[in-house]
């Protein structure tokens, strides 16, 4: 029988300057995000969309997500399958496009992680164990538009 798992976060907004949205421009995108446990989250629209470049927001919120997940999968997935990983490392980026009616999505997620593996270990190995990570990723699994990987995979001097 598969496992459910449920989680909880609160986000209460934080930027009322005193008249509430009464126009685009009257009112901050600051709130934060919470959840039972962790330090509060300061959250924010893209500066594009009049938030501060300063806290987080959504579609970095994803970003990371993303590269999380698939960081701690591979990890799992390497520690199970004999592969000691000494370093990692991930610059992912993403795309998102505004359709033009106020809307827009995700069309790309690319994560490049660095990964370094004991002395020893099989690098090519290493490298396809992103494959299974993917495939394993809750996160991945979770959106609609593809999410890439460019590893790399090096192995220490020793």
């Amino acid at each position: 029988m598969p496992k459910e798992h449920s989680y909880l976060a609160r986000v209460t907004w934080t930027g009322n300057t005193g008249t509430g949205p009464s126009g685009y421009r009257s009112y901050a995108r600051a709130h934060e995000v919470t959840a039972d446990g962790p330090p509060p989250l300061p959250g924010t629209a893209d500066p594009a969309f009049l938030g501060d470049k300063d806290r987080w927001n959504p579609e970095q919120l994803l970003l990371a997500s993303l590269a999380q997940c698939h960081m701690l999968t591979y990890l799992a997935v390497c520690t199970l399958s004999g592969i000691t990983v000494t370093r990692y490392e991930d610059a992912a980026s993403g795309t998102m496009t505004e359709d033009g009616k106020g809307g827009g999505a995700f069309t790309e997620v690319v994560l490049r992680p660095r990964v370094e593996i004991a002395a020893g270990g099989d690098a090519e190995r290493a490298r396809r164990l992103h494959t299974k990570a993917h495939e394993q990723c809750f996160i991945a699994n979770s959106v609609n538009f593809p999410v890439r990987h460019e590893p790399e995979v090096t192995v220490a001097a020793g």
